[in-house]
């Protein structure tokens, strides 16, 4: 008997009180009992298990047991003794330099290969969401609010607001404001709008690549991956089991020996055809890539052929406008102001002036030419820097007499004749083909 332990560690407990040597060498019932305590960090427990009186290693059959509280306790010493064997196997292999049995070259390149793709499948599915979702905080929000969903018993939350409807949505706001009358502010709609069908596009690329190649990449990594690491890890756990009773295979019977192979090989035999299934079924993994470079091929047709159609409408509005004749500012009269000079005492004079009197002489009108001839009007001012150029001010009607080539005009204005630069007029009556 043990009066106290406080001092050992668990382990050193276990080790010390797992068996008790009688001079006899056999096994007998009832056990002598003996009080076991734990330190204070494994809460200060103290209990009794029975211990027996053996030479060998093994415990009592359950025929031997009348109590089954005394089954049970039996059952987890022997379970607390087998996980002691391999933490002292382990030890023994990583601090002692302990030789552990091998496995063959294939198995450990089918292990390698199943890490890789586990570590793969993780990586691509985080990397897939951010493309799909680029921006962080949103994302949080998104996780957020699907939980706060799911607390509520809704079906989902809201889904991720994308930034092509974002955008859309502010041109088509500024757009409504400027009115119909503005060029501006109608290309602001027609570009919103395609922005917020750019939007949905984006939407259904998300909820495609989502059930096609998240989905199914998630359900590998839970399913089929995990049910990989816990064969591996049975087999680890086996052959642990197994070269620490070899290494004692003189405390050790030949029977447990035995057993304890069959169950290592029996794990390993287990683990490696759920490792060759799916390395052999990995086609299953590349339709699924497929899937995911269809979707986005779909999405970037789709968006094409939306900026195609903004494109051609835009183009169509530009040449709509410049056929336009252009508005003429007209200022509006400004304000009178009658006023008089009192009369001082030196005597001065009073009276009234008009506006005309203060206002500068303008000079007169250019007389326009007669539309229904090829004509421009000048756009800004041009001074002639060559022989033969044609110079005009803004406003100026001038008529076409030739084309040159792609960049100049020939045309005369108030009986000049001469070349001008295509991009300083607007066209009013073109030329005939």
């Amino acid at each position: 008997m043990f009066p106290s332990c406080s001092g050992l560690s668990l382990s050193m407990v276990l080790q010390l009180r797992l068996h008790q040597q009688s001079s006899s060498g056999g096994s007998h019932w009832p056990p002598s009992r003996t009080s076991w305590c734990f330190p204070a960090s494994c809460w200060s427990l103290q209990f009794s298990l029975p211990v027996w009186s053996s030479g060998a290693s093994r415990f009592p059959s359950s025929e031997q047991i009348p109590d089954q509280n005394h089954r049970v306790a039996v059952m987890s010493v022997a379970g607390l003794k087998k996980q002691f064997h391999k933490a002292t196997q382990r030890v023994s292999e990583k601090v002692g330099g302990a030789e552990g049995t091998k496995l063959d070259v294939d198995f450990t390149e089918m292990e390698k290969r199943v890490d890789t793709t586990a570590r793969a499948v993780l990586d691509i599915m985080t990397k897939t969401t951010e493309y799909l979702q680029p921006n962080p905080a949103t994302r949080a929000k998104m996780s957020m609010m699907s939980s706060m969903s799911r607390i509520r018993g809704q079906e989902k939350g809201p889904g991720y607001t994308q930034t092509e409807a974002i955008l859309g949505e502010s041109m088509q706001r500024f757009g409504r404001e400027l009115g119909e009358d503005s060029n501006f502010g109608l290309v602001l709609n027609d570009v919103g709008e395609a922005m917020r069908e750019l939007g949905e596009v984006k939407d259904a690329l998300d909820m495609e690549v989502k059930q096609n190649f998240i989905d199914p990449m998630q359900n590998l990594h839970e399913k089929d991956l995990k049910e990989i690491q816990h064969h591996l890890k049975k087999l680890e756990g086996r052959r642990l089991d197994f070269d620490y009773k070899k290494k004692r295979q003189a405390k050790v019977t030949e029977d447990e020996l035995k057993a304890a192979l069959e169950k290592f090989d029996d794990s390993k035999e287990v683990a490696e055809q759920s490792m060759f299934n799916l390395l052999e079924s990995d086609i299953e993994q590349v339709s699924q890539l497929a899937a995911l470079v269809h979707a986005q091929l779909q999405y970037h047709t789709r968006s094409a052929e939306i900026l195609t159609q903004l494109s051609s409408k835009i183009d169509e509005r530009i040449r709509d406008t410049a056929v336009k004749p252009r508005k003429e500012f007209v200022p509006k009269p400004r304000t009178s102001l009658d006023f008089s000079i009192s009369e001082n005492h030196n005597g001065g004079l009073h009276g009234a002036r008009s506006p005309g009197a203060r206002s500068p002489a303008r000079s007169p009108a250019r007389s326009p030419a007669p539309l229904d001839q090829p004509c421009c009007r000048a756009l800004y001012d041009f001074d002639p820097e060559n022989e033969g150029e044609l110079g005009f001010k803004e406003g100026d009607i001038i008529t076409l007499t030739n084309k040159i080539d792609e960049n100049w005009y020939e045309g005369m204005l108030q009986g000049n004749s001469g070349f001008f630069p295509i991009n300083y007029v607007d066209i009013l009556v073109p030329l005939p083909q």
